[in-house]
């Protein structure tokens, strides 16, 4: 192979040197320029000698004596950095078959910061809601995480990447933590991988946020005065035995939901099995329930999408599946909670 690891190479269209760092395949390598990695491809570059020796000047210029007081004070940054947020990054590896076509072996995820602050991260990959690759760590600002490799072949199941950021340096006046979460479908990362090549691209990403949120106060009654105004004042802890009865299975068919179904639009009748979810999720949740059944039904799977992105985003969901249940068959979905 033409570059090793280590290598210093010449970035053609920014005329910048970089040092090799990784070998993805026979087209592509992974290099760093000043702390920053970056995919490029191979035709992207080249060895640096021949710049080198066409700058190399045949007789030295004579250095002017300087005093104090001409030498320029050194810029702050030499880099104009742009804080645009935090980027989930994939990078197709490509390669060719036996046929001669071009195909993807597997998609190599980056977490990148474009920002001046150091975020803790929980990541999460999921697959039908159950979890199958996980990790904490940090990233820096203005850097890239390399996350892991996915074969190619499992984007197919419409994998979801969740996160889960708080700041490394904890400031009162943001948020304790921030949740961004991505999903990608097949058709969508086809159209993506091919608008790559046709553009000679690397890679694409997804902005998880681009500045972090503030701290919203919450508003905090004052229990005492309000008792002595005449107000009833509940124990919390029994509040529950007030509510309704919460349910363990709940049938989201619209004829269990409504009696004039056949009167309703396709968006009336999503809405209301929706209202319903949110409804009873609510209800297990206050009952600190340990699972849930949502009956869904098969269909085209719209309603199942739906729910599956709301779980996604739920900070009590510990786990949720979706498969053959000898009562449902494959139209219901078992949601596992998790309370601290």
């Amino acid at each position: 192979m033409k570059y090793q690891i280590g290598d210093t190479v010449l970035i053609l269209h920014s005329n910048e040197e970089a040092v090799v760092t990784d070998i993805i395949n026979n087209k592509m390598m992974m290099v760093d320029v000043k702390g920053v990695n970056f995919p490029v491809y191979m035709d992207q570059v080249d060895f640096p000698y021949f710049k080198r020796f066409t700058e190399k000047k045949l007789f030295p210029v004579k250095k002017e004596k300087k005093f104090i007081d001409d030498v320029r004070k050194e810029k702050q940054s030499e880099i104009n950095r742009v804080e645009d947020g935090i980027w989930l990054t994939f990078l197709p590896v490509m390669d060719t078959d036996e046929f001669g076509d071009i195909v993807v072996d597997e998609m190599k995820l980056h977490l990148v910061n474009h920002t001046r602050e150091s975020y803790n991260f929980h990541y999460q990959l999921q697959y039908f809601g159950k979890t199958d690759f996980e990790l904490k760590n940090t990233v820096l600002p203005f850097t890239d995480f390399y996350l892991h490799d996915i074969p190619f072949e499992n984007l197919n199941d419409s994998p979801g990447f969740s996160f889960e950021f708080t700041l490394a340096q904890p400031d009162k006046k943001k948020a304790t933590h921030f949740e961004a979460a991505v999903k990608l479908k097949p058709k969508q990362l086809f159209t993506k991988i091919e608008e790559l090549k046709k553009k000679n691209e690397a890679t694409f990403s997804q902005l998880l946020f681009e500045k972090y949120p503030d701290h919203i106060p919450e508003d905090k009654v004052e229990l005492s005065s309000l008792a002595a105004r005449g107000f009833k004042i509940y124990d919390a802890a029994r509040a529950r035995q007030h509510l309704e009865p919460a349910r363990t299975v709940v049938d989201l068919h619209i004829e269990k939901l409504s009696d004039n179904w056949k009167q309703m639009s396709n968006y009336e009748i999503l809405s209301l099995q929706l209202r319903t979810f949110e409804k009873y999720y609510d209800l297990a949740i206050a009952h600190r329930q340990p699972t849930l059944i949502v009956i869904h039904g098969v269909g085209e799977g719209v309603l199942r999408s739906e729910i599956h992105d709301i779980l996604r985003l739920k900070r009590e969901v510990k786990s949720f599946i979706n498969q053959y249940h000898p009562s449902f068959g494959y139209g219901a979905t078992e949601i596992y909670f998790q309370y601290e």
